[in-house]
């Protein structure tokens, strides 16, 4: 198998991640960093060693094509995605796009229809989608493992500090000169959780969302959601529902849960790990392997391997940025629902960790759970 010829563009925060992760396929002979196109150029201290000395660029076009890259990573602020992915398409490049894919459904279409016409394939960026436990637990749902499956909850409980959200012009802003950001709990950091609990219900395609409901609010100085919670209504007959901060009092890992009549299954996505609780039986639990996105992405090219991720696969999750998107502006806490942590510069809200978990075990919206400063919005009807 010969190696292939890498362009990633966002090589700085979470851009790093791709760095290391490129550098480990690099080591086994998959694929090789070609170019690296950023605004200002790398510092040979920040490319991890073994990576060797790529091209640099801050035109991603021309970069493109003097590297003659057969796939772009694209790790770039979120507004910037569609122009990007459809620049790497007209020229027949392959795409792994980082979450959420576009900051809007109709910048989410023209990604994914142009990456259609232009005939390259475009993998989305959520990681959570590649673990062995997704497929191990529909089959566990098929076989009855927990009777009839009657919905699914998320829960994320995460904390960030003040400067998170001053780390680039775009964090925490829901439009940027006018342009669509929508950098939200939901949308972007805890993104997985909603993803994650769409796949898992069977609800993953635009088609399979009938209607939202969201709650937005924010402990911080910021235009986005930091503390928020939606509800999905599928065409499966079943909800999906996700509550999220990032204000928690003791942070811990995200989760999904899958509620049947007969059981439950928990799914801690960044651990790739599953408990299955159902009646008559003790508890069991699992650790699953995960796929790397690129290396499915090289592999699907290589040898025709299905691939994990395609754009339309996350159309569901497109519809719930949407309805955040045309929402409200998210209502800010009132100054007594939160507290500043003296050395830690963050914002917490008391309560919110048992909110969030309440939520994921009931199905229940934030406002529903009795939270005196929730605010609720009417539930939306979805067009596709």
């Amino acid at each position: 198998m010969s190696t292939v010829d890498i362009v990633l563009a966002g090589a700085r925060g979470h851009g790093r991640w791709h760095l290391e992760n490129i550098r480990r396929l690099q080591d086994k002979g998959i694929v090789r960093l070609a170019g690296i196109c950023e605004l200002t150029p790398l510092a040979p201290n920040e490319i991890p060693e073994g990576l060797g000395t790529p091209e640099q660029s801050a035109d991603f076009g021309a970069l493109l094509d003097s590297t003659g890259a057969r796939i772009a990573v694209i790790c770039t602020p979120i507004p910037t995605h569609t122009d990007l992915a459809l620049e790497a398409a007209r020229r027949g490049v392959h795409i792994l796009l980082e979450k959420p894919p576009a900051p809007s459904y109709a910048e989410f279409r023209r990604m994914a229809d142009g990456v259609a016409a232009a005939g390259v394939v475009c993998q989305i960026g959520f990681q959570s989608l590649g673990s062995h436990a997704v497929p191990a637990i529909r089959q566990l749902i098929d076989e009855g493992a927990i009777g009839e499956p009657v919905g699914v909850g998320g829960a994320g409980a995460w904390a960030r500090p003040e400067a998170y959200y001053t780390r680039a012009p775009w964090a925490g802003k829901r439009r940027l000169n006018g342009v669509d950001v929508i950098d939200g709990a939901l949308t972007n950091p805890l993104a997985h959780a909603v993803a994650t609990g769409l796949a898992l219900n069977g609800s993953t395609r635009a088609e399979d969302v009938t209607g939202i409901e969201t709650e937005l609010l924010r402990a911080n100085d910021i235009e986005s959601d930091d503390t928020s919670c939606v509800r999905v209504t599928t065409a499966q007959g079943r909800p999906v529902t996700v509550a999220a901060t990032l204000c928690a009092e003791d942070p811990d890992d995200p989760y999904v849960l899958v509620h049947g009549t007969r059981g439950r299954i928990t799914f801690w996505y960044k651990q790739d790990r599953v408990l299955l609780q159902r009646a008559d039986h003790g508890p069991e639990e699992y650790d699953h392997g995960s796929t790397d996105l690129l290396e499915n992405l090289v592999d699907h090219l290589t040898d025709g391997t299905d691939l994990l991720v395609p754009p339309d696969e996350t159309g569901a999750f497109m519809k719930v940025v949407e309805a955040i998107r045309t929402a409200p502006d998210p209502a800010p806490l009132p100054e007594s629902a939160w507290h500043l942590i003296p050395g830690e510069d963050r914002r917490v809200v008391p309560g919110i960790d048992g909110l969030v978990a309440a939520s994921a075990d009931t199905l229940a919206l934030y406002s529903e759970l009795g939270a005196p400063w929730a605010v609720d919005t009417p539930p939306k009807e979805v067009s596709t």
